[in-house]
């Protein structure tokens, strides 16, 4: 018997370890022999381990939880899967039962941290909801439901969004969560009310442009609105009428027709690559949404697309890639800023500070100030260090 294990354990002592094994190793992808290798294990004896037929003792759990970069308790205890749940996805996407899980723990333990200091915001959107329901799925529905829910969160007709994780939050009553996920198979997915939602996710990784974040969040909503009757963890295909729906939500939800319009004409001096970028950066969306809203017109129609991608090749000598955003917002700068009107003039640049969890972050601290939690659990919820957390604590001004 290897000295890492314990003689007495038998097959099934630990399911929930033996689930946590395979999963995490699978989302790190990680064979068995490179996670026995570092945990400084035989491949067989990590193996039964996995396999549930022997019981490591405390240590050589403790280093194979480092090699995957979680805690003892998190590779002990059992996880809870979402089931009324929206992916948006491609089909390549690899860890799907990872990220479930993820999105679950954030879940329990805002609603945790909601109720311990007394702070829940309402859902916003149940007469929209009830009105969108009675009418026919498709692009009217879609505009109308994008103007409404504009109203519904207190916007005027020519406010542009500058912080939509604030305005969902704080007036919308939907907690959003900035997940970085080293993939671009996965853009966002959103959390029905009855799994402790409405809530979206959102990969706020690097390499995905911040003017996707901003769509993903705003197309998760249109799902909200228009789709809940869809949310089932068990369909893994797209609807495409639905997915047409819901980016038809987003695009009028993020630039309004009236104020597009007005922007779009007030630019018209220019040539159509910068006018395009100007407009896109007023808005924060893509360069691809503007493109989309303008071919929707017969004056541009599906032309558009042809005559800025042949523009652009003669201006910079390249053509655009699929996944180019000339002209993007840098991640740094994409933090919460309030909602407010444009000014008049160039759009205003995004503050220093965005797409950060302000409202989870505001719940930790007023339960810290309550003594609702200990210092370690408010670490564990915003998921950094001990060190980390006490710096944070000290730089907080009454």
């Amino acid at each position: 018997m290897p000295s890492d294990m314990d003689p007495t354990a038998g097959p099934g002592d630990a399911p929930e370890l033996v689930h946590n094994l395979r999963r995490l190793r699978d989302a790190r992808k990680l064979s068995q022999a490179e996670l026995a290798e570092r945990a400084q294990l035989s491949r067989v004896a990590y193996g039964a381990i996995e396999a549930g037929s022997s019981k490591p003792r405390v240590q050589t759990l403790l280093r194979i939880a480092q090699v995957l970069g979680v805690s003892l308790k998190e590779l002990m205890a059992p996880v809870r899967v979402l089931k009324a749940v929206r992916f948006r996805a491609h089909k390549r996407m690899t860890s799907r039962e990872q990220i479930l899980i993820d999105a679950a723990r954030w879940l329990d333990n805002y609603n945790e941290l909601e109720q311990l200091v007394g702070d829940r915001i309402a859902w916003a959107f149940d007469p929209l909801r009830r009105t969108l329901g009675e009418r026919p799925p498709g692009r009217v529905r879609a505009l109308a439901a994008a103007e409404q829910a504009r109203q519904a969160l207190g916007l005027r007709k020519d406010d542009s969004i500058r912080d939509i994780c604030g305005l969902l939050e704080e007036r919308g009553g939907i907690k959003v969560h900035p997940l970085r996920l080293l993939s671009d198979a996965f853009f966002g997915l959103s959390v029905a009310r009855e799994e402790g939602g409405p809530a979206i996710v959102v990969n706020v990784w690097e390499r995905i442009s911040v003017e996707r974040w901003i769509f993903t969040a705003a197309h998760e909503l249109g799902h909200l609105l228009l789709h809940l009757g869809a949310y089932d963890v068990s369909q893994t295909e797209e609807d495409s009428a639905e997915e047409a729906e819901a980016d038809q939500f987003a695009s009028h939800f993020l630039m309004p027709d009236d104020l597009f319009w007005r922007e779009w004409n007030e630019a018209r001096g220019l040539p159509l690559i910068e006018r395009v970028f100007k407009v896109k950066r007023i808005f924060r969306v893509s360069y691809k949404t503007v493109l989309y809203r303008l071919s929707e017109q017969e004056a541009y129609g599906k032309e558009i697309w042809q005559r800025f991608e042949t523009d652009y090749q003669r201006a910079h000598g390249q053509p655009l890639l699929v996944a180019d955003e000339p002209e993007r917002l840098p991640p740094e700068l994409f933090q919460a800023a309030m909602v407010e009107p444009r000014a008049a003039g160039e759009p205003v640049r995004l503050d220093h500070a965005e797409f950060v969890e302000d409202r989870l972050s505001l719940l930790v601290r007023t339960a810290l100030e309550k003594e609702a939690i200990s210092l370690g659990r408010a670490a564990e919820i915003l998921e950094v260090d001990l060190k980390t957390m006490r710096s944070r604590v000290a730089s907080w001004v009454a």
